[in-house]
């Protein structure tokens, strides 16, 4: 039933229609007693009579109610209304009124400019790591759900507003994340999978435990689709998209948006993982990386820098480190002559096959060999070693998606991270092993007593592992904000980035 102009619900007086929702209709109001414009949320008359969706549309008001947070909807109060001419009562919610557009709306005239989407990601994971430290899971995560303020609202660009937590579960423990199953039953209709399919994660439409990681991988849906101008997974039809869901890949993100950050293409494919337990923790972890990328400009949406982006700064920074130590070691083993002698070395990789950006080569402590990250035309990121004698470089099988290689000293193995791991790999392609969790690595270095010095995350101290497996330690005294460790010739000490203040060595 629709609701005219000038009704009054209570003291809210009814301005015009907004849209449409699952559990009823939008409208504009104003608020007689405080003169603000709001908006209000009905719910449908078959919804009231029925005493499940009933209880759902007030859990509604409970959860929307618990949050407070910039990048969440307001709400404002509850209540009940009798309408001319009608023999029930109808519920409603009062919320703040957003002016702008949704980021359906947005999307639809194509992709946003990538330090736009970056700020728009990063609000969207604000808002979530707030709801997610208090229990509640949106579940319902989407474009349509996602408000942009306009700017002359916000004054910064798009200021997001995250809508609709009428399909979150709600739970009086709030320490714990909701990890009830899926449900298809009459709150929403028999076989009608909560959410909207193409952004619904692969346990939700299987009827399996949801927790916060469901949001996280609609979350890399949506980051994709503001990037490539696209949706992560589509379809002829709902079968076809469940099935693109369940066992399909999207493509690469750099591969249909090429000038997107590379460090982007990682953290939408650990968002879109089929397995919960690969993707990323939580939403602040996702907010940290997204603060790596897209650094200040994450939050004021201002143009991006136009020079390399910091990923490749530190790749080529870590490359420096490594080429100190060789030349300290070079020192030591020849003397003064060991700096007389010039090498010069042109990678040439096999066709078909690009350099990963921001990936500096790696050559064998024996100078031999050389290491380095490539891309294939299908979009995979494999290493590759090639013999400086020949011209043919091989691609290492086990290495998909593979970062931040370096050597063993003997020459004969690869360190190397890929989809949050840190691994070993014999050059011969024999023995992978994975050796520990690396969230978000920052480099790693090797030493002749087969232990393994490794940053797992921007915010964490080194850790060290021994290079046949086993579980790794904190390096003693390594205090957060070392990256990229190197090694020198005595295996005990080691030379490192750090972007905080000065340290000793």
């Amino acid at each position: 039933m629709s609701i005219p102009p000038g009704t009054r619900l209570g003291p809210y007086e009814i301005t015009g229609p907004l849209g449409g929702g699952g559990m009823g209709a939008v409208y504009s109001a104003l608020d007689t007693r405080l003169g603000r414009r709001v908006a209000i949320k009905t719910i449908r008359d078959d919804v009231a009579r029925d005493a499940g969706r009933r209880e759902r549309f007030e859990h509604e008001a409970k959860t929307i109610a618990s949050l407070t947070h910039p990048h969440i909807c307001t709400l404002y109060d509850v209540g009940h209304a009798s309408l001319p001419g009608a023999t029930e009562e109808i519920a409603f919610l009062v919320m703040e009124l957003i002016e702008g557009e949704t980021l359906t709306a947005r999307l639809a005239r194509g992709p946003l400019p990538t330090h736009e989407a970056l700020a728009i990601a990063r609000q969207i994971a604000d808002a979530l790591e707030k709801a997610h430290s208090q229990g509640i899971v949106h579940r319902d995560l989407k474009p349509a759900n996602i408000m942009l303020a306009s700017e002359a609202a916000s004054g910064r660009g798009p200021h997001v507003k995250l809508l609709d937590f009428g399909l979150a579960r709600w739970r009086a423990d709030r320490s714990v994340i909701v990890d009830e199953p899926t449900r298809t039953s009459a709150l929403t209709g028999d076989g009608v999978v909560l959410g909207t399919l193409q952004y619904i994660a692969p346990e939700q439409l299987e009827g399996r435990a949801v927790d916060q990681r469901a949001d996280l991988f609609a979350f890399g849906a949506i980051l994709f689709e503001m990037i490539a101008g696209r949706p992560a997974f589509e379809a002829a039809s709902p079968a076809g998209l469940i099935s693109a869901i369940l066992g399909g890949h999207p493509p690469r993100l750099s591969t249909v948006a090429p000038v997107a950050p590379p460090a982007l293409d990682r953290i939408v494919a650990v968002c879109l993982a089929k397995d919960p337990g690969d993707r990323w923790t939580s939403a602040h972890d996702l907010r940290l990386l997204l603060d790596d990328v897209g650094g200040a400009s994450a939050t004021t949406a201002a143009p991006p820098p136009s020079r390399s982006n910091r990923r490749e700064w530190f790749a080529w920074a870590a490359a420096a480190l490594a080429i100190a130590a060789a030349v300290l070691l070079g020192i030591r083993a020849g003397g003064r002559e060991g700096l007389s002698r010039r090498d010069v070395l042109s990678i040439l990789p096999p066709d078909h096959v690009t350099l990963t950006d921001g990936e500096a080569p790696q050559i064998s402590p024996d100078g031999r060999l050389v290491a380095f990250v490539g891309n294939d035309e299908a979009g995979t990121t494999r290493l590759y070693v090639r013999d400086r004698s020949g011209l043919t470089a091989n691609a290492l099988a086990g290495t998909d998606d593979a970062t931040q290689p370096f050597w063993s000293p003997d020459s004969r193995s690869l360190g190397f991270f890929a989809a949050g791991r840190l691994k070993r790999i014999d050059v011969s392609g024999a023995a992978l092993q994975t050796l520990a969790a690396t969230p978000v690595p920052r480099g790693g270095t090797w030493n002749q007593h087969d232990v393994i010095v490794f940053a797992p995350f921007p915010a964490e101290p080194l850790q060290m592992s021994p290079a046949t497996g086993g579980t790794p330690q904190p390096v003693p005294g390594a205090d957060p904000g070392r990256w990229f460790p190197a090694f020198l010739p005595d295996g005990r000490h080691y030379l490192f980035l750090s972007l905080g203040a000065q340290h000793k060595v």
